[in-house]
């Protein structure tokens, strides 16, 4: 290894560093995520001819403007989709669609509710997004549990069913979508491989916390209805279903044109956002349209898609100069192509760092084979999309999903890490065992 790959590496090292220890350093880990990238690129350019041997010298600089724009455009292709996701889901929230969740959740049993929390959060974070699926279930459950030590428990089976349901839905969690976006899983495969186990991940830590809640809640919980807008119910009901409608489409949209999956996803915010207007011209003269969009997307958090673009970018250029090759031989050679050890490690690792650039590593580090467990829906790829997902739940700051309920509801990390961590490990097991189950006995 050269002494720039060295200092490359060091960069991202100390970088990944920084952002792990962000509540510590008080800088926004976007912002160093892109200072990241930069720094990477820039020591890349200080000697680029030791890279490309193979191209001139003088085309040397240009072909590294190529090899920018070309991994640019395979993040943008993320970037477009989650942005695209984000806003569909606040154009259905901001307009009350979402209030038949509160209605389906109203009940006086303890263990009631986190039967129907559970369900009810591992379905939508498939097709929605972890991420917001669990600030949905945690503004619910403020309404319904008053007790906080009750609630805590709540939370946390939130963030547990949230990474467990978008661990087998190609549009559930960002590292879902990176692999099925790279073309590495496809919905159908995934869908029908990966959802026992991640069913299993949520089943088995649900029934070990249902015996820390007891009893029933001191009286009927009345949910409030949201006043929005001034929108029907039948216009809420429509805006509900063209949204989550329309992100379980985006899938089938892939397949039938063949474009890449950002283009699905703005087919359906065009529709959406046309049906939102349409409903708006019986509205108050002073809700005008430019008012309404600045106030959607300011609700956007750009600072999430600057992180992934930061990321990404960065990793791209350890691929670029061997080191994400260079440590899958490693740990090929370690494990011995076991490919369950390593990406079990790696779902542990995932609690710990970021699982963005945890699969983006992967994806460099591993080509994608014509057959074997690193074809197209290969044991790895799935294994990757499962534990990478799942594994985020040991540790509250191990997923998004965990750090905006951590924010929410003020969960430390001591108690996450001695109340939960230990459920979520073994509903991680237990998912992993179906898995090989599946493989090994059903599909032979």
């Amino acid at each position: 290894m050269s002494t720039l790959t060295i200092a490359i590496v060091i960069v991202f090292c100390i970088g990944y560093l920084c952002i792990a220890l962000e509540s510590l350093t008080r800088v926004n880990k976007a912002a160093i995520a892109l200072l990241m990238c930069v720094f990477c690129w820039t020591l890349l350019m200080v000697g680029p001819a030791a890279y490309y041997p193979a191209v001139a010298e003088g085309d040397v600089i240009h072909h590294i403007a190529e090899v920018i724009e070309h991994h640019l455009g395979d993040a943008a292709g993320t970037l477009f989709f989650l942005m695209g996701a984000m806003t569909i889901v606040e154009i259905v929230d901001s307009n009350g669609g979402f209030n038949f969740v509160r209605d389906t959740m109203k009940t006086r049993s303890k263990r009631k509710l986190m039967w129907r929390v559970a369900f009810m959060t591992f379905f939508l974070s498939a097709i929605l997004d972890n991420l917001t699926t669990s600030i949905v279930m945690i503004m619910v459950l403020r309404k319904l549990v008053q007790s906080r030590g009750d609630r805590l428990i709540y939370a946390a089976l939130v963030v547990i069913s949230a990474n467990s349901g978008g661990a087998f839905s190609p549009i559930g969690d960002v590292t879902t979508i990176m692999l099925w976006i790279k073309g590495v899983i496809t919905t159908q495969g995934v869908i029908t491989e990966i959802f026992i186990p991640s069913l299993v991940s949520m089943l088995v830590p649900a029934f070990i916390l249902q015996y820390q809640l007891n009893g029933k809640f001191d009286k009927e919980n009345n949910l409030p209805k949201a006043e929005v807008s001034q929108f029907t119910k039948a216009q809420r009901d429509i805006i509900f279903w063209l949204g989550v409608g329309g992100l379980c489409f985006v899938p089938i949209f892939k397949t039938i044109t063949h474009l890449p999956p950002f283009m699905g996803i703005l087919l359906v915010l065009g529709v959406l956002w046309t049906v939102t207007e349409i409903f708006h011209y019986n509205t108050a003269e002073d809700d005008t349209m430019a008012k309404r969009v600045s106030d959607l997307l300011s609700k956007i958090d750009l600072g999430t898609i600057m992180f992934f673009l930061g990321i990404l970018m960065a990793v791209a250029v350890l691929q670029e100069v061997g080191v994400l090759a260079m440590l899958g031989q490693t740990l090929d050679a370690t494990f011995e192509g076991n490919h369950y050890l390593v990406t079990g490690i790696i779902g542990v690792l995932s609690s710990i760092v970021d699982n963005v650039p945890l699969v983006a590593g992967c994806m460099g580090m591993y080509p994608v084979q014509a057959a074997g467990d690193l074809a197209i829906d290969g044991i790895f790829w799935q294994l990757l999309a499962y534990c990478a997902g799942v594994g985020g739940s040991m540790l509250i700051i191990g997923s998004a999903a965990g750090v905006v309920v951590m924010g929410l509801e003020k969960i430390t990390f001591g108690w996450y890490m001695k109340r939960i961590t230990w459920v979520a490990f073994a509903g991680y097991l237990a998912g992993i065992l179906c898995y090989w189950l599946e493989r090994t006995f059903i599909m032979g």
